[in-house]
């Protein structure tokens, strides 16, 4: 008997599941998981491929992963553009899996990715950036980092919603009633963020990779740079100093870092400034996975801007 059925068959004799809940699906990041998470409550849970403190632009794939790539009904990840290091082994290994991209749906808007580490002075900054060395693939034209803005994430939900009610029919109204509760959770959210950040909006600040855009752009935030270009790549020292002077220049109030990477980076840029370091994560890598991921990580990322920008107010 193929894996699935034995596996809803187990269900039903134990408990009564509906066979559908075996569907197997796999959410490659944290932010992706808990958005597909929101839309399978009550039917099942997808499963995580990267996690804990695993950053998708260095991440390596496991044995364990291609075998779960391989048994999936559905594998739900951005694109080369964020795991980078997937691109080959999905595209070899996922075999029968339906693979969704969701940088490629219809609905979530994609910003193309910038270059440098300072960017003036950070006003509409977004569409000059990344275009004007010849022809270049998906994973350096684009940021991936679509879910910091609450409306490409409500595209999203609904974009997975339909795509699970097309494979699990028997479920289809769980999965789209889920994306409209969670679409109406979203608006709040946002909401709730655009009156978290208003105080700071404009205020100028350094983030140490270019994961922000989305968010600055939806709630109006000024960065004016970034430490590194490509965060598994280290700065070198002329960056370094063209970044102090840029904290300097535009009054910057943080350079913020992220866990996963180098802290000694960001204390190198803030040395002799009155720039103040504190920590962004995209990807809430000490935030528990699951459907309270989401706006967890978004208001932490809030929380994190106004505390420092606003001077702890």
């Amino acid at each position: 008997m193929p894996r699935r059925l034995l596996a809803a068959a187990i269900a039903v004799a134990i408990g009564g599941v509906s066979p559908a809940a075996a569907i197997d699906v796999v959410a490659t990041v944290k932010p992706v998981h808990s958005l597909v998470a929101r839309v399978m409550a009550g039917v099942g849970e997808p499963a995580l491929l990267i996690s804990g403190m695993a950053s998708p632009h260095t991440w390596s794939l496991r044995p364990s992963d291609a075998r779960r790539l391989q048994g999936a009904d559905l594998v739900v990840w951005v694109g080369p553009t964020l795991e980078t290091p997937l691109a080959k082994p999905l595209a070899a290994l996922a075999g029968a899996a339906k693979v969704m991209t969701l940088s490629q749906t219809d609905g979530v808007t994609m910003l193309p990715a910038r270059e440098g580490g300072p960017w003036g002075d950070g006003h509409d900054h977004g569409h000059d950036h990344g275009h004007s060395h010849g022809k270049k693939g998906e994973a350096e034209e684009v940021d991936g980092h679509f879910w910091l803005d609450p409306t490409n994430a409500r595209a999203a939900v609904n974009a997975v919603a339909e795509r699970l009610a097309t494979i699990d029919a028997a479920n289809a109204g769980r999965y789209r009633a889920n994306a409209r509760a969670a679409a109406a959770e979203l608006e709040a959210l946002d909401r709730e963020l655009t009156e978290r950040v208003t105080p700071v909006r404009g205020r100028p600040f350094l983030v140490f990779h270019d994961a922000y855009q989305y968010l600055e752009r939806r709630y109006g935030l000024n960065a004016v740079g970034a430490i590194t270009v490509s965060p598994e790549r280290k700065p070198g020292a002329k960056r370094i100093r063209a970044l102090r002077q840029q904290v300097r220049r535009s009054g910057a109030a943080c350079v913020f870092r992220e866990p996963q990477f180098d802290p000694g980076l960001v204390a190198t840029v803030t040395e002799g400034t009155s720039a103040k370091a504190a920590v962004l994560d995209p990807l809430g890598s000490a935030i528990p996975d699951g459907t309270g991921f989401y706006p967890e990580l978004m208001r932490g990322l809030a929380a994190a801007l106004a505390d420092c920008l606003g001077g702890g107010r």
